[in-house]
């Protein structure tokens, strides 16, 4: 499957008042996994379709190539999980968020209708990982994290022991995951991630941890982890989805690049 390429809507839904799912047409060969993660380019206002260079074979030279569009030409580029592959549609879901109306995805997702184009690149067999094994597994993010915990869930055997802790907005942001004992956290009632997994009873045994969301409670989430818990930081994959008060557009700060080595070193 060539990694670059266009996405055409075909129908969109509501799965609860703030995320919203977006089925595009399967592109020919797609090969989905677990926790699949690829680029959406959105095109820039006036525009029917994103500009994009071709393929190159090449991350890097793509992306180079891509930063050579002119900032007013260029798309945005946001990265999103697969959250399935219907064969019998033959198509792939992708859920987003509804944040508000202020960055690109959520304007377009909010007006998104059958017929529209985004651009994309990936997804690249490159980056991925298996999930690590445990006695059981842990769990944890925010609402931006719960297409792939979804997808993670559905590639444990049955007799998995997995145990969840989702942060959201209120319960009406709750949706059905498969195999696991889910803790749901309501922002609204004042729960949050780091409290809500401080105060946790593990079950025994040696965990794997997933950890995904908000850059900087995902951080603080993997310090308690490893500090507090003991647990070897070899056993826990994490990843700062978005940051607060910051967008994918910003410069990294002195803890993205941190993480980002760390995430390095143990890949």
């Amino acid at each position: 499957m060539d990694l670059v390429g266009l996405l055409e809507v075909t129908r969109v839904r509501s799965l609860t008042p703030r995320m919203r799912r977006v089925s595009f047409r399967a592109p020919d060969g797609f090969e989905p996994w677990p926790d699949q993660q690829l680029k959406l380019c959105f095109p820039r206002e006036g525009q029917a379709m994103p500009q994009l260079p071709e393929s190159s074979g090449d991350d890097m030279r793509w992306y180079q190539q891509f930063l050579a569009i002119p900032e007013d030409e260029r798309p945005w580029m946001r990265s999103f999980t697969v959250r399935a592959l219907v064969e019998s549609r033959g198509e792939i879901d992708i859920d987003f968020v509804l944040h508000g109306d202020t960055g690109p995805a959520t304007r377009w997702a909010l007006t998104a209708a059958p017929g529209q184009v985004l651009g994309r690149y990936g997804p690249s067999a490159v980056y991925r990982r298996p999930l690590g094994s445990g006695d059981w597994s842990l769990f944890a993010g925010d609402e931006t994290a719960l297409p792939a915990i979804g997808t993670l869930l559905e590639s444990l055997p049955p007799s998995a022991r997995a145990v969840v802790y989702v942060e959201v907005a209120d319960p009406a942001e709750e949706q059905p995951l498969p195999h696991a004992d889910v803790r749901w956290l309501h922002r609204s009632g004042g729960a949050s991630l780091l409290p809500a997994v401080r105060a946790a009873v593990f079950p025994s045994g040696t965990p794997f941890a997933w950890l995904a969301g908000e850059a900087g409670a995902v951080r603080a989430l993997r310090r308690h982890l490893v500090t507090d818990r003991g647990i070897d930081k070899r056993r826990i994959d994490f990843a700062g989805y978005w940051r607060a008060r910051l967008t994918q557009d910003d410069d990294p700060t002195a803890e993205d690049l941190a993480e980002a080595r760390e995430r390095l070193a143990a890949g």
